[in-house]
């Protein structure tokens, strides 16, 4: 915390506290130092003020002693106080400290993993992790066997509830931060859906000089993970940034991008999710239906499938992959982003492409000519990774014109930035 310098508060035996804690209190008893008289006004008050007094003097004593950070550490973006923890070490593993004075067990749930925290007399727990990959990664604090948010961290919408995150820097990503370069803007609009019967969010990121501008853009039509929402790509994913960047480097071309929320639960029944085609009605009516012909009344852009892609991270990459690919009508660019359809997660198995897309394999001349981007992606580390190579190469052997990358990490947000930064860099060309 800041170093705070008090005024004189007045002459009771109060220990003086700092004014963020207690501003009100500070303010009021300052005045009364420069005005006795108002001390005949507010005698049915101080009761009440001392009581504060007390209550704000607790909290204070239990912030943490100001000893010296880890030598080489630095607090990550996602924490809310920026001289405070979680600690990332020079190792990229995580120091954790949690005042519980009360608690029997207090753990870190860091990506699916828990470590058991340490108790000092004092009341502080504290842990370190083992070293973790670069990137944005969700935590949980664990107190004796409760799982909620850690306070000292901003939240996010992921893992289907309000998540901790810690982001680890990785060096040579600077795409991914805000840089002096022209930066565009990211909207909050409301659309009506005719599938769910109820106006639905849409976050959409306009590129720079789009308000002075009369030209029309190209749309990326950009699609969520399970437990997450549409403000996962915008948030987590740092769409503005890179597309900034990029941008402004001369590496994409100006275009809007459109984030919706998928989970689109339809009034006739069925879920916007599912790896089957018919697991994606629900979606694709609200996609082809509801958003895109909304996006076309409502902002300045090109109508052709040739301006519209459509991708998405592992459920709103088999959403991409089924609806882009089986509607190129619509899109003539699809990415597809660490999907599990093609095996690595529980129920995905023998995924025969074929059926799925129709002519792929059987007129694949016709599938490359009807789509100028087709992308895939996955995690290095990442349990569909094998899965996806296996696929991409009987792609390739049956004469599928498809791009693959790879990328250090896991089924993580760091994977999903690289691979939107790729897949922006080839469209509309």
């Amino acid at each position: 915390m800041a170093s705070i310098i008090m005024e004189p508060i007045i002459s009771l035996n109060i220990i003086p506290i700092p004014a963020k804690r207690c501003g009100i209190f500070c303010i009021f008893a300052n005045g009364i130092e420069r005005n006795d008289m108002m001390m005949k006004r507010i005698s049915k008050m101080m009761m009440t003020m001392l009581l504060m007094v007390v209550c704000c003097t607790q909290v204070g004593a239990q912030g943490f002693s100001r000893e010296p950070m880890p030598e080489g550490s630095y607090s990550p973006v996602t924490n809310i106080n920026h001289n405070g923890y979680p600690r990332v070490l020079k190792d990229n593993s995580v120091m954790f400290r949690v005042q519980a004075p009360q608690a029997q067990l207090v753990q870190i749930d860091l990506c699916g993993t828990k470590y058991d925290m340490t108790k000092g007399e004092d009341g502080i727990w504290t842990v370190t992790t083992k070293p973790q990959v670069p990137g944005f990664h969700y935590y949980f604090l664990v107190v004796d066997g409760v799982s909620t948010a850690d306070p000292a961290s901003q939240t996010f919408f992921g893992c289907s509830r309000w998540s901790s995150a810690i982001e680890i820097h990785e060096q040579g990503m600077n795409d991914f931060e805000v840089q002096d370069v022209p930066h565009g803007e990211v909207r909050t609009i409301y659309y009506y859906s005719k599938v769910d019967e109820a106006w639905r969010p849409l976050l959409v990121y306009t590129p720079a000089g789009y308000n002075e501008s009369k030209e029309t853009y190209p749309v990326v039509y950009i699609q969520h993970g399970g437990g997450e929402d549409h403000r996962g790509w915008m948030e987590q994913g740092r769409t503005a940034q890179i597309m900034d960047n990029l941008i402004a480097a001369g590496k994409a071309v100006p275009m809007i991008v459109v984030s919706s929320n998928s989970n689109v639960h339809a009034r006739n029944g069925g879920f916007g999710g599912g790896y089957s085609w018919q697991g994606m009605q629900a979606f694709r009516s609200e996609m082809i239906d509801n958003i895109i012909p909304f996006v076309e009344k409502t902002y300045r852009v090109k109508k052709d499938r040739k301006s519209r892609a459509m991708c998405g991270l592992s459920m709103g990459g088999g959403q991409s992959f089924y609806i882009g690919l089986r509607d190129p009508e619509v899109f003539a660019n699809v990415g597809v982003f660490s999907t599990g359809m093609f095996g690595g997660i529980q129920g995905a198995s023998n995924f025969d492409l074929e059926k799925e897309v129709p002519g792929m394999l059987t007129d694949t001349k016709t599938f490359n000519q009807q789509f100028d981007v087709f992308f895939v992606s996955c995690g290095e580390q990442d349990p569909r990774i094998e899965y996806t190579r296996n696929i991409v190469k009987k792609m390739r052997e049956g004469g599928v014109e498809v791009k693959f990358n790879s990328y250090p990490g896991d089924h993580e947000w760091q994977v999903w930035r690289k691979s939107l930064h790729e897949f922006a860099q080839y469209l509309f060309r």
